[in-house]
């Protein structure tokens, strides 16, 4: 039996689109999902899924990132195993919600345990024996880091593209950061989940473009992990704070994933 009192799927152009009731968010919500095109489909595939930043929804990167296609391009050649992408999107808060709890509507849970139980139900090639990863960009990166961090044992690996590192860097892009401020519960940092739970992390990286606007909070968590000796994967390549640089690089993301799948 489902866990959400009405879910919605339609399939456009080799991707599927879903609209559910959240419990998390008490309203309805939606994920882009990417199944890859193997004939026939493997008994069971692993999951990533893929945040997006602000003013974005879930076909962000779908449709302006070309993830799936991508994807299917390592696949096809070999580079990495199959695998699902899901692309939900962050609950439509705002500018951007964050992907933390606020006053009244859970936005990280909507992640964690909303997208997760509505993707076993409507896709059995998903188990809880395959691992599951989770990455972002921007306001997703910073969602995509902390969220891994914090929750270590709902993912095999996590990783960010041109990461907002802290909350309050949300203030650089959002319209009305005091209105978010008064909303979200829980304003920390990647760090704070990192430290916290350093003896439990799994695999992570994170990326920057070398000219992008958040290159210098990059640079500064990479260098407060080398001083707490927590081990992290950290790279730069040319680039700013666009679509171009997060379509050409998530190909890092995806490479570095395949690493833990058995």
């Amino acid at each position: 039996m489902s866990q959400f009192f009405t879910t919605k799927i339609a399939e456009f152009a080799g991707l599927h689109f879903i609209t559910v009731k959240s419990n998390a968010l008490h309203r309805r919500a939606d994920i882009t999902v990417f199944t890859p095109h193997i004939d026939p489909l493997p008994a069971g595939l692993p999951l990533v899924i893929l945040l997006h930043g602000v003013y974005g929804s879930h076909w962000d990167w779908a449709v302006k990132g070309q993830a799936h296609a991508t994807a299917q391009r390592l696949i096809d050649t070999g580079q990495i195993k199959p695998m699902i992408l899901a692309m939900p999107s962050d609950g439509l808060y705002g500018d951007g919600s964050g992907y933390v709890p606020h006053q009244d509507a859970n936005y990280e849970q909507w992640i964690v345990e909303d997208v997760l139980q509505v993707l076993k139900e409507q896709f059995p090639v998903l188990n809880a024996q395959l691992p599951i990863f989770i990455a972002g960009l921007s306001m997703g990166g910073f969602g995509a880091l902390r969220l891994g961090a914090k929750y270590p044992q709902a993912f095999k690996a996590f990783s960010g593209l041109s990461s907002i590192t802290h909350f309050d860097q949300l203030s650089q892009f959002v319209s009305s950061f005091d209105t978010l401020k008064n909303d979200a519960i829980e304003q920390d940092g990647v760090l704070d989940w990192l430290v916290k739970n350093r003896d439990h992390l799994p695999p992570f990286r994170f990326d920057c473009g070398s000219d992008d606007i958040l290159i210098d909070a990059n640079r500064q968590l990479h260098a407060a992990l080398v001083a707490q000796k927590i081990p992290h994967i950290y790279e730069e390549f040319p680039g700013i704070h666009e679509w171009a640089y997060w379509e050409k690089n998530l190909e890092h993301t995806l490479r570095f994933f395949n690493q833990f799948i058995g």
